[in-house]
């Protein structure tokens, strides 16, 4: 019972929590990340209460796996670099191509230098576009505080991006 639900929800959602992973602790190499937050999942389900979807308490469990590993790089102070690369279309031409990886890799690093909560609330609001409730819910938060820190989130990040809105 326990890992056919889990395996549904890996199905389901395990593309969602890479791409927050990325976001979150600035690097793609989180495929093993990924599987940790199934892990936990699969340990914490008797926890698991359904007072939330299953994507906001793996969410939950993804963000907490992210402030792990941010801890243990800084630990070893270990600094990566903050590249994406987005699948490209055949029809770009390299010069848009070059363009857009530096359109990402900017935008990485403005996130990145975000404190942590504007971070956490422009991921899980603007970036993975969860509503104010599920992001509530994964930060424990209460729905104002989301929609306060999101909208000074989104200022602070136009402000060091020069602009650009998500």
């Amino acid at each position: 019972m326990i890992s056919n639900t889990i395996s549904e929800w890996f199905y389901l959602y395990n593309k969602d929590i890479y791409h927050f992973l990325v976001y979150y602790i600035g690097s793609s190499d989180v495929e093993d990340l990924v599987q940790e937050v199934f892990i936990r999942a699969i340990k914490g389900f008797d926890t698991y209460q359904g007072k939330s979807s299953p994507k906001t308490w793996l969410f939950s469990i993804a963000r907490h796996v992210g402030i792990d590993e941010i801890r243990k790089r800084k630990r070893s102070r270990t600094k990566q670099m903050i590249w994406f690369s987005e699948e490209q279309k055949d029809k770009e031409t390299p010069e848009e191509i070059l363009q857009l990886n530096e359109n990402n890799r900017l935008l990485y690093q403005a996130i990145q230098s975000l404190k942590t909560n504007y971070r956490d609330v422009i991921l899980l609001r603007g970036i993975k576009e969860l509503s104010v409730s599920e992001t509530a819910t994964i930060l424990n938060w209460n729905e104002n505080k989301v929609r306060i820190t999101y909208h000074r989130a989104l200022k602070t990040l136009q402000k060091s991006i020069g602009g650009y809105s998500l």
